[in-house]
């Protein structure tokens, strides 16, 4: 069975909105990059909810010519939305009826596993689902000080046991920590 693999990046301070404007963003490193093309190499589709769709689609079908954004342009997308209509990025479904269940067929095919952009609604549901496998979080080395609720990592309701599989420091200060799903509170086990 394919996985499903969260990527998301956060502050010290729990922000994973607007990652495009932090800081350090401007100082990733080579290190960085190729952990993001070892992921993308791995997995053969992107999911997405709407959200981190407008803020990918204008940035990665602008940029091509190296690893990263012509595997990001070329895998096959899919979004998580009632709300968009036509997407204009290339190789994009929306998924607008039924998304776990659609996202849960996807996982039972064959095929190399799936990454999910952002922390939003679609990972707070495919944890609630037992379809999120593993989680890899970006911690930048700032405390950004703003946000509201919604900036946040953290959302009432939100549940799911994680084991610490694997960190990897990156020399601008980003620590990669890799959880995989423990099978509680909604995560299940892989086959």
């Amino acid at each position: 069975m394919r996985k499903i693999i969260n990527s998301t990046y956060v502050t010290l301070d729990g922000i994973i909105q607007n990652p495009q404007n932090w800081p350090s963003l401007g100082s990733f490193d080579e290190a960085g990059y190729a952990v993001q093309n070892e992921l993308l190499e791995h997995c053969d589709a992107i999911v997405m909810g709407r959200l981190t769709y407008e803020v990918f689609a204008p940035a990665w079908s602008a940029m091509s010519g190296d690893p990263i954004s012509d595997r990001m342009n070329a895998l096959p997308k899919f979004v998580v939305s009632s709300t968009l209509g036509e997407p204009t990025w290339n190789n994009t479904t929306v998924i607008s009826d039924d998304p776990m269940g659609t996202i849960r067929e996807m996982k039972v095919r064959s095929g190399a596993d799936i990454v999910q952009y952002g922390f939003g609604p679609v990972a707070r549901a495919l944890m609630g689902e037992g379809l999120l496998d593993e989680l890899r979080l970006w911690v930048h080395p700032f405390i950004l000080g703003t946000g509201t609720p919604d900036d946040l990592l953290y959302r009432s309701g939100s549940a799911g046991s994680f084991e610490l599989t694997d960190t990897t420091t990156l020399p601008s200060g980003v620590i990669i920590a890799r959880y995989s799903a423990t099978g509680g509170d909604g995560a299940e086990e892989n086959d």
